[in-house]
C-alpha cells in the first residue's frame, strides 16, 4: 500500500464506503479534497463511522453546501476553487484520495477530476457497480483515464455478483479486476471490515 486514487463510474456506486474499507484496512490516511453536500458530515462523516481514526483523516482542501457537481457547488457558495490546494498532502506515506462522482466530473469550469488524476500521477482504483450498465460506464470511465496517461491500478466491484460483465471489463480495458464487495444491508465498521477482507486478498494493493 502506498497511495493511490478512489474514483468511480459514477455517483452512488460505493466509492465511500470502498475508499474507507481501504484506508481503514491498510492503515492509510484519508482525504477527500473537494466535499459538496454536508448532510451527515459528507464523506469524512461516512469515513469515521466505518473504521477509519480521526487521526489519519486529513480534512477537505474545500467543504461545500450543495450536494452537486464541485464546480456548481463551490459557483453557489461563492467560492473559488484554487487548484494549487488540491495537491495531494505530502506528509502520509500511505494515502486514500477520493473523487467525486465519475471521472469526468468538473472541479471547475476549466478542469475535470480526470484532468486533477493526471496532473497528481497517482494510480487510481475504478470503483464499478456490478448493475446493468456497468461495461459502458466501465470502459468510458477506463478510456477517459487512459487518454490521459492516468495509470489505473484496477477495478473494484461493488454489489451482487456478475461474472461475466466483471469479466469482461477487465479484458476489454485490460485491467486488473481487483474484487467484488457486496452491498451490505447491516453496513457498519465491522461488517465491512470483515466483508472487505473477504473481497481483497492479500497483496491486491502493493
Amino acid at each position: 500500500m502506498s497511495r493511490f486514487v478512489v474514483t468511480g463510474t459514477d455517483t452512488d456506486v460505493g466509492k465511500t464506503v470502498f475508499a474507507a474499507a481501504l484506508a481503514a484496512a491498510t492503515g492509510a490516511h484519508y482525504w477527500k479534497p473537494v466535499q459538496a453536500g454536508t448532510e451527515e458530515g459528507g464523506d469524512i462523516g461516512a469515513a469515521l463511522r466505518l473504521g477509519v481514526p480521526p487521526a489519519r483523516i486529513i480534512p477537505e482542501a474545500y467543504r461545500l453546501a450543495t450536494p452537486c457537481s464541485p464546480h456548481r457547488a463551490a459557483e453557489l457558495d461563492g467560492v473559488e476553487i484554487d487548484l494549487q490546494r488540491l495537491s495531494p498532502p505530502p506528509g502520509p506515506a500511505h494515502l486514500v484520495v477520493e473523487g467525486a462522482g465519475g471521472v469526468l466530473v468538473p472541479v471547475t469550469r476549466q478542469i475535470l477530476y480526470a484532468d486533477l488524476f493526471a496532473r497528481w500521477g497517482l494510480p487510481v482504483i475504478l470503483v464499478a457497480r456490478t448493475g446493468l450498465g456497468t461495461i459502458n460506464h466501465s470502459l468510458l470511465s477506463i478510456e477517459a483515464l487512459r487518454q490521459r496517461n492516468v495509470p489505473i491500478h484496477g477495478v473494484a466491484f461493488i454489489g451482487e455478483p456478475q461474472e461475466d460483465s466483471e469479466n469482461i471489463i477487465a479484458a476489454l480495458g485490460k485491467v486488473r479486476r481487483l474484487g467484488r464487495l457486496p452491498r451490505l444491508d447491516d453496513l457498519t465498521a465491522e461488517t465491512l471490515s470483515t466483508a472487505f477482507d473477504a473481497a481483497f486478498p492479500s497483496g491486491t494493493f502493493t
